[in-house]
């Protein structure tokens, strides 16, 4: 039975895993694409390597998270071995899923401990 057809909370998730999701929550990206606007969206303190990146898109794909395009770009403008993936419907569920766990942790730690101010 494929996991979409049960709940449609796998949280938590990675922060590959969530990070993959939010660069394709924008549209299509290809495997260094991503890796390279989650390193820079985090200011480096986030780098898949090809391991972590490549067995979370495997995992998304088996997941029904995320499918492989089979639209391209102009062969001219780009590698023809490239795979593009785009979110699905049920990732983009399971995304804003996590995204409410992370907010309500959030709130919790801030009620707790306080939150310090962005310098």
């Amino acid at each position: 039975m494929p996991i979409r057809d049960q709940s449609p909370d796998l949280t938590p998730l990675s922060p590959a895993v969530f990070h993959i999701l939010l660069s394709l929550a924008e549209g299509e990206r290809h495997g260094y694409a991503l890796r390279r606007e989650i390193a820079q969206r985090t200011g480096g303190k986030l780098k898949l390597g090809p391991g972590v990146l490549y067995g979370s898109i495997h995992k998304m794909l088996e997941w029904e998270l995320i499918e492989e395009s089979d639209e391209r770009p102009d062969p001219h403008l780009d590698d023809e071995r490239r795979r593009y993936y785009r979110i699905t419907p049920y990732g983009r569920k399971v995304a804003q899923a996590e995204a409410a766990r992370m907010r309500d942790l959030v709130q919790l730690a801030a009620a707790r401990f306080g939150v310090p101010k962005h310098a």
